[in-house]
């Protein structure tokens, strides 16, 4: 453990000429007013319309949710990291080695962005105490019981959709061509926590938001530290080097390619050189 911490600072000492960190400002100020948006406006009516949603869209719910549970993805993640860890130790080339190393970058950085993020909204949730739509009722969409120590007031944020946030900004950092299809199946994801009546809508806005920066922040952390990305002019990180994801695989060099593969030509002949 020791060995590694100083490898960390010698990485942080080497890198500390990066650039500074990007001006988080003025998306954090859109952020906050997405939030103040949805919980004045769309709020109340979703509260009202909760008990009434159809059948079919809970169930809908129901099974989309279940994308949000932090558990598999961390246990994905760790198994993942400690597989291609040691790959590192017992790869016979030092080409193995070096992508294994690669491997263990992905795996921490989806880890330690679900888990940072996961915590620090269950710490917030149960410090605002905002009451579930299951007691709109009662409380309204403006009740608050600060630590209550009940699931019933751990509304916002909420934990599925910090959870969703993280890992799609995870995804779009490490395949930013693919960022656009990220946001879209956030938001959907996002919409089912609102759909089984178990979140406003600006729980979910301000889950999903807040997942999506911590991952940033880690990734930034990352960056500083020389692992996976590195701070691009304008501060914001980039990949140090880009992942294939877009590879396929050269069928036609097969002997015998799939249906509908052209095989591989044949090798031409020089026939005009003659044996002696």
């Amino acid at each position: 453990m020791k060995r590694t911490i100083g490898k960390l600072r010698l990485r942080r000492d080497r890198y500390r000429s990066a650039p500074p960190l990007p001006r988080l400002w003025s998306f954090a100020l859109v952020t906050i007013n997405l939030i103040l948006i949805a919980f004045l406006i769309l709020d109340t009516p979703v509260g009202s319309y909760a008990p009434h949603t159809p059948y079919i869209l809970r169930r809908i719910g129901r099974i989309v949710t279940e994308f949000g549970n932090s558990g598999w993805v961390l246990l994905a993640s760790a198994l993942l990291f400690f597989e291609a860890w040691a790959v590192t130790r017992l790869a016979p080339t030092c080409k193995a080695r070096v992508q294994a190393m690669y491997v263990t970058h992905i795996a921490a950085f989806m880890l330690i962005s679900v888990s940072l993020s996961g915590l620090a909204a269950n710490v917030l949730k149960r410090a605002i105490g905002r009451a579930r739509p299951g007691m709109f009722a009662e409380w309204g969409a403006f009740g608050f019981q600060p630590f209550a120590h009940n699931s019933r007031f751990e509304s916002f944020p909420s934990g599925h959709a910090t959870t969703v946030g993280a890992i799609l900004m995870v995804l779009a950092l490490l395949a930013p061509r693919y960022r656009v299809l990220f946001v879209i199946s956030a938001l959907w994801l996002g919409l089912s926590r609102v759909l089984v009546a178990m979140h406003y809508p600006s729980d979910v806005v301000a889950g999903l938001t807040f997942g999506a920066w911590c991952s940033l922040l880690v990734a930034i952390m990352f960056a500083r530290h020389g692992l996976l990305f590195r701070q691009a002019t304008d501060g914001w990180p980039v990949l140090r080097r880009p992942i294939p994801f877009g590879l396929r695989p050269n069928w036609t060099a097969l002997p015998l390619p799939p249906r509908g593969v052209p095989p591989k030509p044949p090798t031409p002949v020089d026939v005009t050189r003659q044996p002696a």
